[in-house]
C-alpha cells in the first residue's frame, strides 16, 4: 500500500537503492581488473583493430589473426566506435592490426575491463525499467536486483573471463520490460536490435514472432494489417541499418559464413551441461561395451574431450547429429510453448516464455557454450519471486548455472574468488527468498488464525500459526546440492591425489553430467509451469 500512497517517494527510493546495488557490484568488478582473462580478451582487442584499421568491406574477410570477426554488424559498429573514439587515444598500438597481435599492456587491460563495466549501464537500465514499471513490491525488487545486478555468473563471464553479456542481456531485459508493459512494438524493436548485436539470441525469435503476431497484430483485418506492416517495417529498418552496407558490397554470404561456423562441431571443448552430454556418453558407452564383446568398432580419430574448438569426432554407434537435427529439436521443444502463447498471450508471462526458449536452445542447440546459461538464468530472475515454487526452482538452477561456469576459470589464484562468489550468491538468494516468503507465510497464517479465532471464539491462538511455511529447499534439493559438493571435492582434491595426470577429462565430464541433470529437470519443470499457467 505504501507504494501506491507515495509513488514519487517510492520511485526515488527505488532508484537510489538500485544505484547502491550497482555501485557495490561496480566496486567488486574494479577489484577484479587484474584477474585472469581468456582468449576472448584478445578476440575483442583484435576486433577493435579490425574495425579501426580496415575499411568496412574488409571486416568480415580479414584473417590476420585467428580470432576473426564473427558477430553481427551492430557489434562490429560498436567495436568501431570504441576504437575510434576511445581506444585509439588510450593506446594506439591496441588498434594496430599487425603490431597489436597478442598485445596485453596494462593500458589495454584497463581499457577493455572498464569498457565492460561502463556497458553494464545498459543492464542497469533494463533492470530499472522492470523495477519501475512491473508491479513488484519493494522486497521483490530487491530480490531481482540481487539475482541480476549481483549475478556471480555475469561477474565470472564478463569481468574475469571477459565478454559483454551484461550489455547484451540489458537489451533483452529492456525488450522484456516493454512487452510486459504492453508496448509490443518497442519490445520487438529492441529485440531486433539485440539480434543485430548477437545472433545467438535468435533462439527466442519464434516466441517473439508468435506473441507479437497474436497479441499485437491479431486485431481484425484492417487494423491487423496496419500493425503487421508497421512491425515489419521496423524490423526491416533495423536489419537494413545493420546489414545494408554489407549487402551493398556483396558480402552477405561471407558475413553469414562467419556468423554460423557449423564446422566447429556439435560440442564446445568443455561440454556445456545439456542433452548432448548424455547422447555422447551413451555413444561412448555402447562403443566400449561392443568392443568388449569382440565387435570391431572403429575408434574416432579425434576426441570430444580433447579440449580444442574444432570439428568434433563422429559418433561410433549412434546416428550422426547435424545442425539441421539440432534446429529441428529446438523447434520441437519450443512448440508446446508457442501453442500456449497463441492461445493465451499474456504480457506478464513474457519473461518465462523467453527464458524457456533460451533453455531449449541451450539443451538442444549446436555448439553451445556453457556461458549461454546466462541467457535463461537472468530473465528467469524476473519471475523468481512470483511463487514459492518459482523461488525453489530458481535457487537450485542459479547455483548449478554458476557452478557450471567454474571450468572457465581454471587457474589456481582464481579458485577462491569463484567459490566465494558462489557461496555469497547462495547466501544472498536464501536470505532474500526467506525475507520474501517467510513474511508472506506469516501474514497468511495470522489472517487465517484470526478467522479461526472469530469462528471458534478462542483468543491468543494466532501465535501457534506464525512462523510456519516460508522458503526452504526439500530433501531432494539438499541431496542434489550435497552431490554438487562431492563432484567439486573429487575434481579439485581427490582426483589429482588418487589418479594424478590420468583421465584428466573426468572432472570436467562429471561437472557437465551432474549440472545437466538439474538443467534437464529445470526444462521439464518450466514446460509444466507454462502449460498449467492461466
Amino acid at each position: 500500500m505504501e507504494d501506491q500512497r507515495k509513488p514519487g517517494k517510492n520511485k526515488t527510493s527505488t532508484t537510489s537503492s538500485l544505484l547502491w546495488f550497482f555501485g557495490v557490484s561496480t566496486c567488486v568488478k574494479l577489484l577484479l581488473i587484474p584477474s585472469y582473462h581468456s582468449t576472448d580478451f584478445e578476440v575483442h582487442r583484435n576486433w577493435l583493430a579490425i574495425t579501426h584499421s580496415l575499411p568496412l568491406d574488409q571486416w568480415y574477410i580479414d584473417k590476420t589473426s585467428p580470432w576473426t570477426l564473427d558477430y553481427p554488424p551492430f557489434f562490429a559498429y560498436f567495436e568501431c566506435i570504441l576504437s575510434f573514439f576511445f581506444a585509439h587515444f588510450v593506446d594506439p598500438k591496441m588498434v594496430d592490426l599487425e603490431k597489436g597481435l597478442n598485445y596485453k599492456a596494462e593500458s589495454v587491460v584497463l581499457f577493455q575491463r572498464l569498457s565492460v563495466i561502463v556497458c553494464d549501464l545498459v543492464l542497469l537500465y533494463g533492470v530499472y525499467r522492470l523495477s519501475k514499471n512491473y508491479s513488484m513490491g519493494f522486497k521483490e525488487r530487491v530480490l531481482m536486483w540481487v539475482l541480476v545486478v549481483w549475478s556471480p555468473g555475469l561477474v565470472i563471464v564478463d569481468h574475469m573471463h571477459f565478454q559483454y553479456n551484461g550489455f547484451l542481456l540489458g537489451l533483452l531485459m529492456m525488450s522484456i520490460s516493454y512487452l510486459m508493459e504492453g508496448r509490443d512494438l518497442m519490445g520487438g524493436f529492441i529485440f531486433a536490435v539485440l539480434l543485430c548485436f548477437k545472433h545467438l539470441f535468435a533462439v527466442a525469435a519464434p516466441v517473439y514472432f508468435v506473441y507479437l503476431l497474436r497479441h499485437y497484430c491479431w486485431k481484425g483485418f484492417v487494423k491487423g494489417f496496419g500493425r503487421i506492416s508497421v512491425l515489419g517495417a521496423v524490423v526491416v529498418a533495423v536489419f537494413a541499418a545493420a546489414y545494408g552496407p554489407f549487402v551493398y558490397h556483396g558480402q552477405m554470404q561471407q558475413v553469414i559464413s562467419r556468423m554460423f561456423p557449423f564446422g566447429r562441431g556439435l560440442c564446445h571443448a568443455y561440454w556445456a551441461p545439456n542433452f548432448w552430454v548424455f547422447y555422447i556418453i551413451l555413444d561412448k558407452g555402447l562403443a566400449f561395451l561392443l568392443r568388449k564383446l569382440g565387435l570391431n568398432i572403429p575408434v574416432p580419430a579425434a576426441s570430444f574431450t580433447g579440449g580444442l574448438v574444432g570439428d568434433s569426432s563422429p559418433f561410433a554407434i549412434l546416428p550422426q547429429v547435424t545442425p539441421l537435427t539440432t534446429f529441428i529439436m529446438v523447434l520441437l521443444a519450443l512448440f508446446p510453448c508457442l501453442i500456449k502463447i497463441w492461445k493465451n498471450p499474456q504480457p506478464r508471462s513474457a519473461a518465462r516464455w523467453i527464458a524457456y526458449a533460451y533453455m531449449c536452445g541451450f539443451l538442444f542447440g549446436w555448439h553451445v557454450h556453457e556461458k549461454a546459461s546466462l541467457h535463461f538464468v537472468i530473465p528467469l530472475a524476473i519471475v523468481a519471486g512470483n511463487s514459492l515454487e518459482d523461488a525453489r526452482h530458481y535457487f537450485l538452477l542459479s547455483i548449478v548455472s554458476c557452478y557450471s561456469l567454474f571450468p572457465l576459470l581454471y587457474e589456481a589464484q582464481e579458485y577462491p574468488i569463484k567459490v566465494l562468489l558462489l557461496l555469497l550468491h547462495s547466501f544472498l538468494m536464501w536470505h532474500s527468498f526467506s525475507a520474501l516468503f517467510t513474511e508472506d507465510a506469516t501474514v497468511k497464517a495470522v489472517v487465517s488464525a484470526k478467522k479461526t479465532d472469530r469462528q471458534v471464539g478462542l483468543k491468543g491462538s494466532s501465535s501457534d500459526f506464525v512462523g510456519k511455511g516460508g522458503f526452504h529447499v526439500g530433501w531432494i534439493g539438499r541431496c542434489y546440492l550435497f552431490g554438487l559438493l562431492v563432484v567439486e571435492i573429487w575434481g579439485q582434491f581427490l582426483h589429482p591425489y588418487l589418479l594424478g595426470d590420468k583421465l584428466p577429462f573426468v572432472p570436467l565430464l562429471l561437472i557437465s553430467i551432474y549440472c545437466a541433470l538439474e538443467i534437464m529437470y529445470s526444462w521439464i519443470w518450466q514446460l509444466r509451469q507454462i502449460m498449467v499457467s492461466t
